[in-house]
């Protein structure tokens, strides 16, 4: 049997879903992007637990075999570079404002400073200057811009969501009735909350193209003695945020059409009268 507490809460809840409209719900699914969203971008930012395992690319010291082709001039390079990593084992991880580094197997350093950073190790520990490759690619490969831009339009899709109605009284003894919000305000809502999806997109994608291109290159430069990684938290965050601003995109272009359709046939209710 449900205790009093239980009963009080489904009887509260109960009483509360009369007054969430259609577009709270799209409120919610607009905080839940935009929380994403920020914790893409803060990724490396900090030591915090969860910080370094959001990254865009990561680079790491290696004791694998070296590729061997005909196209190499030198194919002894690949010896010379592993004597020179030697023991090494620092893993470099790149975020959109910071960069986090582990240069023994133990707890994660990170900054947006990589010159604070490189201070920290030695040159046995970075002996090819990944926390170098890493801030470059930062600094030239890495564009945040588009996410900011996104979270901000977001972030006004959701006041003038905010300041839709929600019930008003029909008469003063009647019941409430739902008012349907402005259609003016609904469609600007729709493009910017459009814009901002496909601002998301291209960051997303120019994200893995970037990452994925430049790790590539740094692994075969390294050739069994670098090794690279793509962030994948970091994937998965980006595209769930673009999947839910075009569920909301979605969302929006529903309720436009259902209040076109709802005005006709009201328009037409009072031509039959």
């Amino acid at each position: 049997m449900m205790s009093g507490r239980n009963i009080k809460f489904v009887f509260g809840f109960q009483r509360l879903i009369p007054f969430l409209g259609y577009h709270h719900v799209l409120m919610i699914l607009i905080i839940t992007a935009i929380i994403i969203l920020s914790l893409l971008l803060a990724g490396c930012s900090s030591s915090s637990p969860m910080m370094p395992s959001i990254f865009l690319m990561s680079l790491w010291y290696d004791k694998g075999s070296p590729t061997f082709d005909l196209a190499q001039a030198d194919p002894s390079v690949s010896r010379a570079i592993g004597n020179i990593v030697g023991d090494a084992r620092l893993e470099a991880r790149v975020g959109y404002f910071g960069i986090c580094i582990n240069a023994d197997g133990g707890s994660w350093l990170c900054s947006q400073n990589a010159s604070s950073l490189a201070s920290q190790v030695s040159a046995d520990q970075d002996p090819l200057n990944l926390i170098w490759v890493a801030d470059t690619f930062k600094g030239s490969i890495v564009f945040p811009y588009l996410l900011i831009i996104a979270i901000i339009l977001a972030a006004l899709v959701l006041l003038l969501l905010a300041s839709f109605p929600v019930y008003e009284q029909e008469s003063a003894d009647g019941p409430p009735r739902k008012r349907l919000p402005s259609t003016f305000i609904s469609q600007i809502c729709l493009a910017i909350i459009f814009v901002a999806a496909i601002f998301v997109l291209v960051s997303v994608l120019w994200q893995h193209t970037a990452s994925v291109a430049a790790a590539t290159i740094a692994e075969n430069l390294g050739n069994g003695s670098v090794s690279t990684g793509v962030g994948v938290t970091s994937m998965v965050l980006g595209w769930f945020g673009f999947a839910l601003l075009i569920i909301v995109t979605i969302g929006l272009l529903v309720m436009i059409l259902s209040m076109q359709l709802v005005e006709q046939l009201t328009d037409l209710e009072d031509e039959e009268e």
